[in-house]
């Protein structure tokens, strides 16, 4: 997750003080994994990771028409994603204590791929509901597993490795956006253009399951050492902190996935170029993502991110608020870089923490807790929304997160690890 900077490697005196044994425990543990064939399948589930969200975005209106959802039930959908990453993302740790990551991985991209098909084949509203959720699934435990991969097989090259996986969550985001509503159109109907991604969550399953089938002998062997448990994330101010911000920048950033489009098209945007737009903010976030994970390990303090970030943002949401025809080419690209508060929460979770014990529990704890506070920005956009008939609201209570996740970013910026606290 971290930057070459923050890695195990460039620290070598902490880790033999805090943690003389784990590290190469972890390295026996691993012997036959194969770096190249994890970094595959890091990037494929890495694609897969927002594919399943942003096609919703993209196609909400149709399928508020198709399944007779209200606001209030669309704005529920939307906040769906928020719900099952927090409540299954808490679990991850405890699940990869007892069973293989790659063996997990398995099975959470099958939930993910099997539970997009039967979303897009229902006619029931609860159904819908309850298929995503199994699809959200595998997305939730994915979310917290990447990090700790990261630190385990690529910790000489974690900048690098961070940088590669964000940029291809956010390159599936963008195609999802793209070409959900192009493709519901071709084949005339929004279930082809919402199910169509189970194809891609299928092919991840792929480089997991010789991982899993060559790991599984040694993860029997493998004591179990109780380290994650040691670390307490949710009993420091840095665990909170990180908590907050990851949680503030999700809301938004999931409110702008599942309205974004529809405020364009309330603007005067046909369906085609409102689901564009929508595709370029995570378009513009490829580079952001890519280089975000390098230029935060070289600051000595994240600072000027933090206010770099929160800046475009708010420029964004008046410029929304103000003229969103007129200027929607500029609240995108200030958008694009204002969602740059993702790749770089994903980035000081490493930073944040010395070895993948502590990677993986402070991943678990800011992202869980953060997907509870994330939960609030779609469904409060959709009830805000349906209330007042006008995007003046929703785009007011975005303004108010970002205040908070300034200040929770204020908090993080500093460097310090949560195995000292």
């Amino acid at each position: 997750m971290t930057p070459p900077a923050a890695a195990a490697p460039a620290l070598p005196t902490p880790l033999v003080d805090t943690q003389p044994t784990r590290e190469p425990a972890t390295r026996r543990t691993h012997p036959v994994t194969g770096g190249a064939l994890v970094l595959v399948g890091m990037l494929l589930v890495a694609l897969n990771l927002r594919m399943a969200v942003t096609s919703l975005g993209a196609l909400l209106d149709e399928i508020r028409v198709g399944l007779g959802l209200s606001g209030v039930m669309a704005g529920l959908v939307t906040t769906l994603p928020t719900i099952a990453f927090a409540g299954l993302g808490a679990l991850t740790p405890w699940l990869v204590r007892r069973v293989a990551p790659a063996r997990v991985l398995v099975v959470a991209m099958i939930l993910l791929a099997v539970g997009q098909v039967l979303r897009a084949a229902t006619d029931s509203a609860w159904i819908f509901v309850l298929t995503s959720a199994l699809a959200l699934a595998g997305i939730a435990v994915a979310n917290i597993l990447l990090p700790m991969l990261v630190k385990q097989h690529f910790g000489h090259r974690t900048g690098l490795v961070t940088g590669a996986y964000t940029m291809a969550l956010t390159l599936g985001t963008t195609v999802a956006a793209a070409t959900a509503v192009p493709i519901a159109h071709a084949f005339g109907s929004w279930r082809a253009g919402l199910g169509v991604w189970a194809g891609l969550a299928a092919v991840a399953v792929l480089p997991w399951v010789p991982l899993a089938l060559r790991t599984r002998r040694g993860a029997r062997r493998a004591p179990q050492t109780g380290a994650v448990a040691r670390v307490r994330p949710a009993r420091t101010r840095l665990g909170w902190a990180m908590a907050i911000y990851f949680g503030a920048q999700s809301l938004s950033g999931y409110a702008i996935m599942g309205w974004l489009a529809q405020l364009f098209r309330d603007a005067g945007y046909r369906p085609e170029s409102a689901g564009l737009l929508l595709a370029g903010v995570t378009a513009l976030g490829v580079p952001i993502a890519l280089l975000m994970p390098t230029l935060a390990g070289r600051l000595a303090t994240l600072r000027p991110l933090v206010f770099g970030l929160t800046g475009a943002s708010a420029l964004a949401y008046l410029g929304l608020a103000l003229a969103p025809h007129g200027g929607a080419l500029l609240w995108v690209t200030l958008l694009a870089l204002g969602q740059g508060a993702f790749p770089l929460i994903l980035t000081t979770i490493g930073l944040r923490a010395r070895t993948a014990d502590g990677t993986v529990a402070l991943s678990a704890f800011a992202q869980s807790t953060g997907y509870v506070i994330a939960a609030l920005g779609p469904l409060s956009v959709g009830i805000l929304y349906e209330i007042t008939g006008g995007w003046t609201a929703p785009i007011g209570f975005l303004l108010a997160a970002l205040a908070v996740q300034t200040a929770a970013g204020m908090a993080i910026a500093r460097p310090r690890y949560v195995e000292d606290e």
